[in-house]
């Protein structure tokens, strides 16, 4: 790939740039750090692959804008592409190829869609991003990412950048497709020897087959022998079962009829009990008449009782209403009387308060001259306080200080003391951990075995389904046919019926021959039936038998992850115990040097040297803080009387204030006395109802006359309902008389038809007794018929899995062929997968493949470093070294990869060399490596990005780099350097200035 022009819009740092790499053979990208350099490397790696080291895709949109778009035009295998790349913030890319016609103008090819775009892309480069990085462009930083790696991962290294991967991926494929087909053959050795017991089973399965058949033709004809005998019998039983009918509805009749006759019999004597009532109350009319009249008379006088009744309750609700606001006054002047009286008692219970508060005048004196002594004593001390206070806070924060000492080395001591006894236990667990790991890894083991044979199972039950599917759909042309074969038997059940065939008519001679042959045809389709029923049973039952086994083997297998991530964290805590015993041994011996310091009590000297220098100053002083603490609970203990002489005070103003409210409260008593006793003589409300009292009077109204009225009344209603009785009475009597003669005409009937009806019924039995009762031998021969009904389908139904056994077994015996063949076929693709698996393996076309490109790196490295160093280093590689076997009597060689450097003083290893003579080192191998990788990926090394590899050179290998850089600049069509060191940027002609401004960053392109 040989670039020919980059335009930049919005990417990163800058806003429009513009880089025309026409021209340029060996140039150098300068400038400041952070000015957008490696930002121009970024953009060809963006528009080629899409990819940058920013953390999301937005970052490499310029900060305030919300578009981007990068150009890239280029010449690869002699072919001018351009592509486009732009995005927009939050949105997807958009991405264009296009190629140069023979007119000179560009043709997009680009594809459906970016990832097929980005496919057609790769290949017309034949180079991806990850051999681009780690070919043609050398990274800022990763010069020495080979070199640095241990001996050991350094193969790993160069077979991820020669992509060995791939091969890896292929030997853990054929070691999965090895064990799959290992597992597939131990089944398949299993189910043959199965299926070998199975297949001898056939001789016996026929001979049984044989014997079941005639046991089934000799219950056919005895069946057919009770099932004529049965069908005689049956008429006749039918004739008996008609007359018993029409017994049984002459009877009902009867029953009728006699249920009709003693109905009318009760009928006619309550008729008659109704008529006689009817009599005896008709006779009791003048009683009755009398009695109705004279109740009238009481209603009329009732009414005149009730209109006086509701003008006295209309009076005695108005004098109610007096009496209640007399007595509400009333109450009203009582309780304002308790209320004065109630503050009465509290003035007066006042009074004898103050008294008690006044009496104790003499004691609070006394109490008033202590509290003033002890306060003149605790004003000296606090005096004296003000100048020992400072020294005792000093003190006390020393005393805190010390305690905190003390506390951090306890709380440090005991914290080493509960890590080391976590480091003890850990370190004790190793035995058990070591124990589980094997035992993790034998269940591991046993369960990928459980896989394999999962696997098996899910198999067979398809298998079986599609054989349940082939039944089922087997078993529903058969009873198609069979519904067939049953209508053409019912149109020769017909009467001049045809032939279903050829539509002729049929005699009886050939009517029964086709009825035979279709009976035949249908009896071997229901056989057939009965064949297939039995082995889709068959087929369910081990389908169920496997559903079970691959249930318990996926809950068996539910444990494999958490038994995976066991072992991985049991193998990391047994890596670690070497570093926890060492662990250990630091931090017993800090807990000793703890426990000594407490022990001999040297910490904090310092501390402990100014505490005792101000416990001096104090005592100096003669201050006591006990004293002074005394004295001041003296002068709290006497503020009492301080409080008491307030109170006698304001006892003496309270004192005269009571004297005064007393008499006013006694005045107000009286006159709320005088005010009651008015209110019950001479008021308004005490008028009213002495008038509404003259109005009852007056009224003359009686209750107890009213009330023995409504007694006579309620007594006298019956001989209402006894008038009313005899009034419908004299109206239903011509009614029944009627009613009565019709029920002694229609009783009459009823008896006569009765006659007529038990003579019948004497006639059916008669007739019925003529016909014997055959019931009891009919009941005998159809229970016969049922069992052997239930016998011959127990026998058809053995018969049929008999045959399903027979055409399972000629099925075995292709499936044993087949299998046999399987086998045969599976052995050999284990054995190839094997050999696969340890041919793509790392000792196999891995490891040749790393054997066969080392010399050529080793060969290219010293080409490179023979220029940068003049001849002074030459580079060896070494892929094993020697080593001690287990019984450390012979030796073994380890896979390594070894860099050996040969200089003028001989051959060390890389490691010992400075960073001048280390980075010459690693571009030499590093740039080697860009070689053979593009090279690998078909394509030629064009393009060289050097990006800042030159800070750690001294002056004379900055001159050799350059040297070398335009030693190979013949092998390269462009060879672009990035640095930031102005020295250097002078050794090449043309130069790419980078520089920021208020724009972004900008290019100028100097000479």
């Amino acid at each position: 790939m040989i670039p020919l022009q980059l335009t930049l819009k919005n990417f990163l740092s800058y806003r429009e740039a513009t880089l025309d790499f026409r021209g340029l053979h060996t140039a150098c990208i300068c400038g400041a750090n952070g000015a957008g350099k490696s930002s121009l490397l970024e953009a060809i790696t963006w528009v080629i692959w899409g990819k940058t080291r920013t953390a999301t895709e937005d970052d490499v949109i310029h900060a305030g804008v919300n578009h981007v778009r990068v150009d890239f035009d280029f010449i690869c295998h002699q072919q001018t592409y351009r592509i486009i790349r732009s995005r927009s913030r939050g949105k997807s890319s958009a991405l264009e190829f296009q190629v140069v016609t023979e007119s000179g103008r560009f043709r997009s090819i680009t594809a459906k869609g970016m990832k097929a775009t980005q496919e057609e892309i790769t290949t017309a480069l034949k180079l991806d991003y990850d051999t681009f990085i780690n070919s043609a462009y050398l990274r800022q930083g990763r010069a020495d990412e080979f070199m640095l790696r241990r001996p050991s991962d350094r193969k790993q290294i160069l077979a991820d950048l020669l992509k060995l991967d791939r091969y890896e991926q292929l030997a853990v494929q054929s070691k999965d497709l090895a064990k799959e087909y290992k597992g597939q053959a131990e089944q398949l050795r299993q189910s043959i020897v199965l299926l070998e017991e199975q297949l001898a089973q056939e001789k016996f399965t026929q001979q049984e087959l044989i014997s079941l058949e005639t046991q089934i033709n000799q219950l056919q004809q005895l069946q057919e022998q009770n099932s004529t005998r049965l069908q005689d019998l049956q008429v006749i039983e039918h004739q008996r079962q008609a007359w018993e009918q029409q017994i049984t509805v002459q009877e009902t009749q009867y029953q009728n009829l006699l249920q009709d006759c003693d109905r009318l019999s009760k009928d006619l004597n309550f008729l008659q009990i109704q008529l006689q009532q009817l009599e005896q109350l008709i006779a009791q009319e003048p009683e009755i008449v009398q009695q109705y009249n004279q109740l009238l008379s009481w209603q009329e006088q009732e009414k005149d009782f009730l209109a006086k009744f509701a003008t006295y309750q209309q009076v005695q609700k108005q004098l109610t209403q007096l009496e209640q606001q007399l007595n509400q006054q009333n109450n009203e002047l009582n309780l304002q009387i308790r209320q004065v009286e109630t503050r009465l008692e509290a003035v007066e219970q006042q009074e004898q308060e103050i008294e008690q508060v006044l009496a104790r005048s003499s004691e609070v004196e006394a109490g008033l001259e202590q509290l003033n002594l002890h306060r003149q004593r605790l004003v000296e001390l606090d005096r004296i306080q003000q100048y020992v206070a400072p020294l005792l806070q000093q003190k006390n924060n020393l005393q805190l200080e010390i305690e905190k000492t003390e506390t951090k080395l306890n709380v440090k001591l005991e914290q080493i003391q509960q890590a080391s006894e976590q480091l003890a236990e850990q370190i004790a667990k190793v035995p058990q951990m070591r124990q589980a790991v094997l035992t993790i890894d034998a269940q591991i083991d046993e369960l990928d075995k459980k896989k394999v044979y999962q696997k098996r199972v899910r198999e067979k039950g398809e298998e079986r389904r599609d054989f349940q599917t082939t039944l089922q759909a087997n078993q529903r042309v058969y009873e198609r046919q069979f519904q067939e074969l049953q209508q053409k038997l019912d149109l020769l059940g017909i009467p001049e019926a045809v032939c279903p065939l050829c539509e002729r008519e049929l005699d009886e001679h050939h009517r029964s021959h086709v009825i035979d042959k279709t009976q035949k045809q249908q009896k071997e389709i229901q056989e057939q039936i009965w064949v297939i029923r039995e082995q889709l049973a068959a087929c369910e039952r081990e389908l169920q038998l496997l559903r079970k086994e691959y249930k318990q083997l996926d809950h068996e297998l539910t444990t494999y992850d958490s038994l995976q991530l066991q072992i991985g964290q049991l193998e990391a805590q047994l890596e670690a115990t070497g570093e926890i015993h060492k662990q250990l041994k630091n931090i017993k011996a800090e807990q000793e040097e703890l426990e000594n310091l407490l022990g001999t009590g040297n910490y904090a000297q310092e501390l402990q040297l100014d505490l005792t220098q101000l416990n001096n100053e104090i005592k100096n002083f003669n201050y006591d803080e006990q004293t002074h603490a005394l004295v001041r609970g003296e002068v709290e203990r006497w503020r009492w009387a301080e409080i008491k002489q307030v109170k006698i005070e304001d006892a003496k103003k309270r004192q005269a204030n009571l004297e005064s409210q007393k008499p006013q409260l006694l005045e107000q008593i009286q006159s709320l006395q005088q005010e009651i006793k008015q209110l019950h003589t001479t008021s308004e409300i005490q008028q009213q109802i002495e008038q509404v009292q003259q109005t009852i009077a007056q009224l003359g109204y009686d209750q107890t006359q009213h009330q023995n009225l409504l007694t006579q009344l309620r007594q006298a209603q019956t001989w209402y309902v006894r008038y009313q009785e005899l009034t419908q009475a004299k109206q239903q009597y011509p009614q029944l008389q009627i009613r009565l003669q019709e029920l002694q005409q229609l009783l009459e009937l009823r008896l006569q038809d009765k006659t007529v009806s038990q003579t019948q019924i004497d006639n059916y039995i008669t007739q019925r007794e003529q016909i014997n009762d055959y019931r009891q031998e009919i009941k005998t021969l159809e229970q016969q018929i049922h069992q052997r009904r239930q016998q011959l389908d127990e026998l058809i139904i053995q018969t049929g899995r008999l045959q399903q056994t027979l055409v399972q077994i000629k099925e075995l015996k292709n499936q044993y062929t087949t299998n046999c063949q399987q086998l045969k076929e599976i052995d050999k693709n284990y054995r190839i997968y094997q050999e696969l698996g340890q041919a793509f393996g790392k000792n196999g076309i891995q490891a040749l493949m790393i054997e066969n490109i080392l010399p050529q790196l080793e060969a290219e490295t010293n080409h490179i470093l023979a220029r940068l160093t003049g001849n002074q280093f030459h580079v060896q590689f070494l892929t094993q070294k020697a080593g001690k076997s287990s019984s450390k009597k012979t030796t073994k060689l380890i896979d390594t990869l070894d860099i050996l450097i040969a200089d003028a003083r001989g051959t060390r290893p890389y490691e010992t060399y400075s960073g001048g003579e280390a980075f010459r080192i690693n571009f030499s191998i590093r740039l080697a490596l860009a070689k053979l990788l593009a090279q690998r990926a078909g394509t030629s090394l064009q393009l060289l990005i050097v990006d800042e590899g030159f800070g750690t050179q001294d002056s004379e290998g900055c001159e050799r780099l350059v040297a070398a850089i335009n030693a190979i600049a013949s092998d390269f069509a462009c060879i672009l350097t990035v640095t930031h060191m102005p020295q250097f940027k002078e050794a090449f002609q043309t130069r790419i200035e980078v520089y920021k401004s208020d724009r972004g960053s900008l290019l100028r392109l100097s000479n």
